[in-house]
């Protein structure tokens, strides 16, 4: 588990910018599950982050410098940058888009529901877990970022929406949020009876924030060809030296499941429709974004801690 003390605050001065970067002033810091993955020297979707070097996550920040014509001096933009309150981007940065808030929404949403935590949901619902009205969704974490958010477009569309949560206060949260039922899975000695029950004739998507033991216990609960949409595994990212061994997988060939992880990025053909329905869910009021703001550049670290030890609710955020 991160500590305060594995970090340190580092003043540099301001980069020099090139033909063709941006220098951009972080607005909104994202503190995300995945980060935990970026600090292991191991293969992954991203490079490793270096003893001594910058930590890398989502920003929203402004330009206050360019050399790029495409992003004139105060545009808005998300990308993949490092932990520091100014940062040089290109137009092939990660991630790289433009943000135009709309009148009355906060800046921080389109870091959050209406960001990369909405379209990460809804590409792994519905372009992976394929997702239809009437069928039966499960969604672990659900009372974090992604989940809850799954869990609310899962309702949107006409699905049935059960939520693994680790506190009876979580699970009243996704209750409010409109699940049809909350499994609070450290209350349960067998959370496998607990989510039979709720769903007597199976599970047909399972939106995997968490792995290892969750995974195994749902994977004999699906339906036949049912679909596993793999997000993350956060329960194994502060042991990934001793990963869990999931016994069940041969129900992938008993009940012909589909379990696919994915990258959000990887999908650019349908994030328009998603950005679009995303904006209209929210506007009809069946999109409640969750957040757990945190102010000021130097309350990342403690920010994420937090997120990591499981206290957190909805999408945590630092706003500079």
């Amino acid at each position: 588990m991160p500590a305060v003390e594995d970090f340190r605050l580092v003043e540099t001065g301001l980069p020099d910018i090139a033909e063709g970067e941006l220098l951009v002033r972080m607005r909104v810091g994202s503190v995300d599950p995945a980060i935990r993955g970026f600090l292991d020297d191991r293969p992954s979707y991203i490079e490793p982050v270096a003893i001594d070097a910058p930590i890398k996550g989502m920003s929203l920040g402004e330009v206050i410098a360019s050399r790029n014509p495409d992003y004139p001096e105060g545009t808005l933009v998300r990308a993949f940058a490092t932990w520091s309150d100014h940062y040089v981007l290109s137009a092939d940065s990660w991630g790289i888009e433009k943000v135009l808030p709309q009148p009355g929404t906060d800046l921080h949403h389109y870091m959050g529901t209406l960001g990369p935590v909405g379209l990460t949901a809804w590409v792994g619902l519905f372009t992976i877990g394929e997702a239809k009205p009437g069928e039966t969704v499960l969604v672990s974490a659900a009372a974090g970022a992604t989940g809850s958010t799954v869990g609310q477009i899962a309702k949107a569309k006409g699905c049935r929406v059960i939520g693994l949560v680790g506190s009876a206060e979580k699970a009243q949260v996704i209750r409010d949020l409109g699940f049809d039922a909350a499994i609070d899975y450290r209350a349960t000695p067998d959370i496998a009876a607990e989510i039979a029950k709720a769903a007597p004739e199976g599970v047909d998507v399972f939106f995997d924030n968490v792995g290892g033991e969750t995974l195994e216990a749902v994977l004999p609960l699906m339906r036949l060809h049912g679909r596993v949409a793999v997000c993350g595994m956060i329960g194994q990212y502060n042991d990934a030296d001793h990963p869990f061994g999931v016994k069940t997988l041969w129900q992938l060939v008993v009940n012909r499941i589909k379990m696919q992880g994915f990258i959000t990025f990887d999908h650019p053909e349908v994030l328009a429709q998603a950005q679009a329905e995303l904006d209209a869910w929210v506007a009809e009021g069946k999109l409640r974004p969750l957040a757990n703001l945190r102010d000021g550049f130097e309350t990342l670290p403690q920010a994420f801690i937090d997120l990591m030890s499981g206290r957190t609710i909805g999408k945590t955020l630092v706003r500079i």
